[in-house]
């Protein structure tokens, strides 16, 4: 990927603002690549979660990260960062076919995600501390797969839990369970 495609990216990202009628924003987009021998590991985990290190060899994947900072974020955003998951899935869809490079995508809204990440890493830890405890397993709301994800990553160090999840469709929620 090179800077001529960085600024199509922009470009098309500002583009998209505009034709929402959004006023006022600053769009910055950063490029990482990601290693050939770490790309399944890749696959596996959510495009925000890795900051994989740099090899000599060509990387075959590339992850985009685009931060784009508003006034009044919460109309992009959406309930729960719905809007902004479709968002970026239409952005996905719409640079896939204008550039020839394979790469992730990850689009934030004024650090939306990262903000969620953390309040979910500091519930699991939580959480995951009271199981430990008070030996009675926990059931969290329901939550996509994005954030479950997140939690079941966070615990998978701890050898005094397991976590699991339960249910179908929008009702999938994590249960953490103490080891007996």
């Amino acid at each position: 990927m090179n800077q001529s495609q960085i600024n199509i990216i922009k470009e098309k990202v500002e583009e998209m603002l505009q034709k929402m009628t959004v006023s006022s924003f600053v769009v910055t987009v950063n490029l990482s690549a990601i290693p050939q021998e770490n790309k399944e590991v890749q696959d596996k985990k959510d495009d925000l979660l890795l900051d994989v290190p740099s090899v000599n060899e060509a990387p075959s994947m590339y992850l985009v990260t685009v931060d784009i900072t508003l006034d009044d974020p919460q109309m992009l955003i959406g309930q729960g960062g719905q809007t902004l998951f479709e968002l970026q899935r239409v952005l996905r869809i719409l640079l896939n076919k204008k550039l020839e490079n394979n790469f992730h995508l990850n689009v934030d809204i004024n650090d939306y995600k990262k903000k969620k990440i953390e309040y979910l890493k500091g519930l699991a830890r939580s959480l995951a501390d009271e199981v430990a405890i008070t030996k009675e397993k926990k059931i969290l709301p329901p939550m996509s797969a994005y954030e479950r994800r997140i939690i079941h990553t966070e615990l998978s160090g701890r050898q005094d839990i397991i976590t699991e999840s339960q249910g179908e469709g929008f009702d999938r929620r994590v249960v953490i369970s103490p080891v007996i």
